[in-house]
């Protein structure tokens, strides 16, 4: 299930990571066209996390559009201590992540760009495992769909109709 609350990226303390850069050419009849994509992902290292991507003729430019829409799409991430709820598997596309709580100081085990997503995110101990598709854009949609599938203890006694108390027995 989506969470549709929006969130004012203005109230949050945004800091923002590239994942990846890919170098795009178009052929014309005059020669190549070259373009860059930019995949970023923005965190306030405290449970809200985004990702953005832009395409520009240059650089920084396709940067600074991915790092624009990824303030647009931020979701919240559910934490228990320093670590997730529960185990979850997130897909998207080719990709699969396996996302696992990890006991308090293991840190987060996971590769490229599920780590990044991980430290700005403010999820300090992961245990995490890329099934399928490696392309960065894929990985990262998984991870999102996974963070966005997971449910705090409160949320899940809520639609059980019992109390929380309940759910730790």
């Amino acid at each position: 299930m989506a969470k549709s609350t929006y969130i004012d990226p203005a109230k949050l303390d945004l800091d923002d990571q590239v994942v990846a850069i890919n170098r795009i050419t178009k052929v014309v009849k005059g020669g190549r066209r070259m373009r860059f994509a930019a995949l970023v992902v923005v965190g306030d290292r405290n449970g809200h996390v985004g990702f953005g991507t832009g395409k520009a003729q240059e650089v920084p430019e396709a940067i600074r559009k991915a790092s624009a829409a990824a303030q647009k799409n931020l979701i919240e991430v559910p934490k228990v201590g320093t670590t997730i709820p529960h185990e979850v598997i997130g897909t998207f596309g080719g990709g699969k992540i396996m996302l696992k709580p990890a006991v308090e100081g293991s840190g987060v085990a996971a590769g490229g760009a599920v780590r990044n997503v991980m430290e700005l995110a403010g999820i300090d101990d992961v245990t995490s495992k890329r099934l399928g598709s490696n392309t960065p854009i894929n990985v990262v949609r998984a991870t999102f769909e996974g963070l966005k599938s997971l449910k705090s203890a409160d949320e899940v006694a809520k639609l059980r109709g019992v109390s929380a108390e309940h759910l730790a027995e």
